[in-house]
Parts: structure tokens; sequence; C-alpha cells
């Protein structure tokens, strides 16, 4: 018997619809990132991008767990002398809650060519409206 390798050709990409409210944020970003690689399928392939078109929708209703609201920071740099700027998880969901979900997400993602690829099939929303409703996205539990 030998060991299947999916092809790009033969990869049929569908989209999933996931609910972040009340959904804790690292368990729900670990089910996204396993959708946006494929590793939810039986056809997974390390090397191949098989995974579907992740939708995200209610991303500012995810909750993060103990103090984690007020003591987790986020750090960005803005490239000049001192653009260090340090958020907290409280002000970053007042301001970008869809970025509570994105980086999350993106720390789990393989990074290098392949896992950029994967990252570009994420869709959040802050919202639970979301304009993809022509493709029908499968809800996920």
């Amino acid at each position: 018997m030998k060991t299947y390798l999916a092809k790009t050709g033969e990869i049929e990409r569908k989209f999933v619809l996931f609910d972040a409210a009340g959904e804790p944020l690292g368990r729900l970003a670990v089910k996204i990132a396993n959708a946006l690689r494929g590793k939810d399928k039986p056809t997974y392939t390390p090397h191949v991008d098989t995974g579907a078109f992740v939708v995200v929708i209610n991303a500012g209703k995810a909750v993060l767990t103990g103090s984690k609201e007020t003591g987790k920071k986020y750090i960005r740099w803005t490239g000049y002398r001192s653009g260090q700027r340090i958020e907290t998880a409280e002000q970053m969901r007042a301001k970008h809650a869809d970025r509570l979900v994105r980086e999350a997400v993106w720390g789990m993602m393989p990074k290098g060519r392949l896992g950029r690829a994967q990252y570009a099939k994420l869709k959040v929303y802050v919202g639970a409206e979301h304009p993809h409703a022509a493709q029908k996205p499968e809800p996920v539990k």
C-alpha cells in the first residue's frame, strides 16, 4: 500500500464558518489553524496547502480566561526609533477586536511561504455579518 500525497490540482477547497462567541481564544485558534492547514482532513499532506477557507464571526466575543484580559500584552514596533507600542488585550479588543483572533492563529501557523499562503485564507469579522454567504460556509461546532 502506497502513501497518498495530495497534489495541488486535486484539492477541493470549501468554506467553513467558526463562531467565536463564548469560545476560549486559544482553543478556537487551534481549531482554526488546523482547518487552514488541512490537518482536519484525511488527505493532509504537510508540504501542500490542503486546507479550507475559514470565516470567523463574532471575533470580539472570544473569551480570554483568567487575568489575560488585563495582563496579556501585545507588542508591536512601528519601525521608528522608540517606536515600540504595547497594548493589553482589553485595549486591543476595544480598537481592533479581530486582531485578537488573527494573532492567536498566526502564532500557530508554520512560518514560511506555505504558512503565509495558508494564513491568507483566514477571514475574520467582529460582528455576525460576513460577505461570504454565497460560498455557503459550513458551520463548525
